[in-house]
C-alpha cells in the first residue's frame, strides 16, 4: 500500500510503505530478547529519580488518569491484588524507557511524594489520606509491592523492537516515529522538533504533515538520515535507516547540528523557490491544484537541493523546472517514488535519476 491516511486535517501521503509491514517470521527467534525482572515500587522510584528509568518521553501522552482511578490502583496494592506487568525498553546506554505502564508508575510516584490524596469514599481508613498519613505498615506495603518488568533488550533488531512496542502498548497506538522519538532521545530528537516547528517547514510542506503523530518529525528524520549516511548503508529497512540517522545525530557536535539545520533550511527554501506549492508533490507544468505530498520525492529533493546555494538555484529555477518535468513523466522514476518505495533498488534509482538532473542544471 503506497499511501497512508494521516490524522487531523493532514492530507494523504504518497511514497510511504506501510509502517508495520513485517511479520514475526522475519526475525531469527533468538534475536527477540525480552527478559523479566521483579523490582519493588521503592526500587523503581529510586531509579526514576536517578534518571535510570525514563518516565516522560516525548511520545507519551500527558498524565491523564483522574485521581479516583489513581486511588483505585493504590487500593489494589494495599489489598495485595496483582498488577499487570510493565514493559520497558533498554536504550544503548542502559536506561529503561517505559513503554507500557507510565500511568501506573506515575501514580506511584505522585502518591509516594504526597502529591495524591486518595479518593476512596468506601474505604474510611484510606479516604482523603496522603502517603505520609498512612500507617508504617501500609506505607511498607506500597513500597514493598513487587512489580513484574518485561525489558526489551537494546540488542533486539530495530524493526522487531518497534513491532514489540506496537503489540504491548496499552494506550492509544503509537506511530513508528513516536517510538523512535522515545528510543533516541537527545540532541537528535530536539533537532527534529525544532525543525518541524519552524514556520518555513510548515509553509513549504503546506502543513500537510500531522503533528500529533509526529509525521512532520519523521520527514525531518528522513532528510537527516539520507543527508548524513551513505546511500550504501540503506539496506531496505527504513526503520533501521532512520534510527541510524538519529544515532549519528546524537553523536554530532552542536556546530555540526547547526550546519545540518542550515542545509535543511536551504533545501526547503530552494524547493519552494522552484516549485512553490508543488514542492515534494507529483505535478506537471502548469498544474493548478496541488497533489499529495510524496515522502520518496521529499527524500531526493530536500537533500538534493540542499547542496546548492540559494542564489544559484533561484537563477536557474526555470532550467530546473524544465529539466525536472520529464521525470514526472518517466515511468521508472514514478515507479521508484510510488510502488514499494522502500526497496533498496527503488531508493537507488530515484536518487540516481534526480542527481543526474541536478548535475545537468547546476554543474554545466
Amino acid at each position: 500500500m503506497s499511501t497512508q491516511k494521516l490524522q487531523s486535517n493532514a492530507e494523504e501521503i504518497e511514497g510511504l510503505d506501510r509502517d508495520a509491514d513485517s511479520s514475526w517470521g522475519d526475525y531469527p527467534i533468538d534475536t527477540v530478547l525480552i527478559r523479566n525482572e521483579s523490582r519493588t515500587v521503592h526500587d523503581v522510584l529510586r531509579r526514576v529519580e536517578k534518571g535510570a528509568f525514563i518516565m516522560h518521553p516525548d511520545f507519551q501522552r500527558d498524565f491523564i488518569w483522574p485521581d479516583d482511578k489513581q486511588s483505585k490502583l493504590i487500593e489494589s496494592v494495599l489489598m495485595r491484588i496483582p498488577l499487570p506487568v510493565f514493559y520497558l525498553a533498554e536504550d544503548s546506554v542502559g536506561r529503561m524507557i517505559v513503554v507500557d505502564g507510565l500511568q501506573r508508575l506515575s501514580t506511584f510516584q505522585r502518591f509516594v511524594n504526597d502529591k495524591l490524596k486518595l479518593k476512596l469514599p468506601t474505604q474510611e481508613e484510606l479516604n482523603g489520606k496522603r502517603f505520609s498519613e498512612l500507617s508504617p505498615k501500609l506505607q511498607n506495603r506500597i513500597e514493598d509491592c513487587n512489580l513484574i518488568l518485561y525489558i526489551i533488550d537494546a540488542k533486539v533488531p530495530e524493526r522487531a523492537r518497534l513491532d514489540i512496542f506496537e503489540r504491548v502498548n496499552g494506550g492509544v497506538p503509537l506511530t513508528r516515529q513516536q517510538m523512535r522519538n522515545c528510543l533516541y532521545m537527545g540532541s537528535a530528537t530536539r533537532f527534529l522538533k525544532e525543525e518541524a516547528d519552524n514556520d518555513l517547514f510548515r509553509k513549504v510542506t503546506g502543513k500537510s504533515l500531522a503533528v500529533d503523530t509526529m509525521r512532520d518529525r519523521e520527514f525531518v528524520n528522513r532528510f537527516c538520515a539520507f543527508k548524513l549516511l551513505p546511500l550504501s548503508e540503506y539496506k531496505g529497512d527504513m526503520d533501521d535507516f532512520l534510527a541510524l540517522g538519529l544515532k549519528r545525530m546524537n553523536s554530532m557536535s552542536q556546530s555540526d547540528l547547526t550546519r545540518l539545520s542550515n542545509e535543511f533550511r536551504r533545501g526547503l527554501v530552494n524547493n519552494y523557490v522552484v516549485f512553490r506549492q508543488h514542492a515534494f508533490r507529483k505535478h506537471t507544468e502548469g498544474q493548478d491544484g496541488r497533489s499529495t505530498i510524496n515522502a520518496s520525492l521529499w527524500d531526493v529533493m530536500s537533500t538534493g537541493l540542499s547542496n546548492y546555494p540559494e542564489s544559484l538555484v533561484e537563477a536557474r529555477s526555470a532550467q530546473l523546472v524544465k529539466a525536472f518535468s520529464p521525470l514526472m513523466k518517466n515511468e521508472d522514476f514514478i515507479r521508484a517514488i510510488t510502488y514499494g518505495p522502500n526497496g533498496p533498488q527503488r531508493v537507488r534509482e530515484r536518487f540516481q535519476m534526480a542527481e543526474k538532473v541536478f548535475k545537468e542544471v547546476f554543474d554545466a
